[in-house]
């Protein structure tokens, strides 16, 4: 009986010190570099605020298909003219802490700048709280090269659409905010318009906020795990779809005074 007691207390001594176990998958304990977004957006800014030209690798939906991330980061790392790099969410599977963790340690062998957006995966359990920490807000921006680019959090569904998702007046104010350091806007979300995720009851509203954004380009999207290039809404505004790592594929934007080009890479 004692050596058992002793075995025991041995194991939850262990457990709580977190020597063998973690104490829950979804502890928002967050082991590494954190407020990510915001370190890499201030490089971002700081080293592109005068160029003409852009290069920018959009890459998406990681999940668990960590191989292949590994893979894309290496692919994007060989190609020596890319200026940052923006993941459209879904970092995760589960959203757990290690999930998290991994996909971070991944995206952190770019030898390029990189911000991520949060998907509906990483919302699962405590992962909004754990994105929060380890990347920070939900919606942001940056300005690189008078692009401003707004990060947009579409993923309503996770809210059970009680809440102001997409958040219309953070769009006003980021169309006003700075007008004077950028001439045109490129818009990232992660779910687009009428997808499941949306809150498709203000599709038509939304598009109609979206003509307030100075010199707006087009719209780039992650979510449903294709390279889909649509015009959703049949008025001229194009939307880009970034495909899953587990496709292999991703996209390169380049943008230069004239206006902007899409390649498709396979890796």
């Amino acid at each position: 009986m004692k050596k058992y007691l002793l075995l025991t207390t041995t194991v939850l001594l262990m457990s709580c010190s977190g020597g063998l176990f973690d104490i829950h998958p979804y502890d928002v304990n967050v082991k590494g570099e954190s407020d990510i977004n915001a370190k890499q957006m201030a490089v971002i800014e700081s080293k592109f605020a005068n160029r003409d030209t852009l290069r920018i690798a959009f890459i998406s939906d990681t999940h668990l298909w960590l191989a292949d991330a590994k893979d894309q980061v290496a692919d994007v790392n060989s190609r020596k003219n890319i200026d940052f790099v923006v993941h459209c969410g879904d970092l995760t599977d589960t959203a757990t802490g290690d999930e998290f963790e991994w996909s971070r340690d991944i995206l952190q062998g770019l030898n390029y700048p990189f911000v991520a957006l949060i998907g509906n995966h990483d919302f699962l359990g405590t992962g909004d709280q754990t994105y929060e920490v380890m990347y920070g807000p939900f919606d942001f921006s940056f300005i690189a090269g008078r692009v401003k680019f707004i990060c947009l959090n579409t993923n309503a569904t996770e809210y059970d659409y009680l809440a102001a998702v997409p958040n219309f007046d953070y769009l006003e104010e980021q169309f006003t905010k700075d007008t004077d350091k950028f001439d045109r806007t490129v818009l990232v979300m992660h779910a687009p318009p009428y997808s499941d995720q949306f809150n498709n009851n203000v599709c038509k509203a939304f598009r109609r906020y979206l003509d307030f954004a100075p010199g707006l380009m087009c719209c780039v999207y992650g979510h449903n795990h294709d390279d889909t290039v649509s015009d959703i809404y049949g008025d001229g505004l194009m939307f880009y779809g970034i495909d899953c790592a587990q496709h292999r594929n991703y996209r390169i934007m380049t943008i230069t005074p004239e206006g902007y080009e899409i390649e498709q890479i396979r890796y």
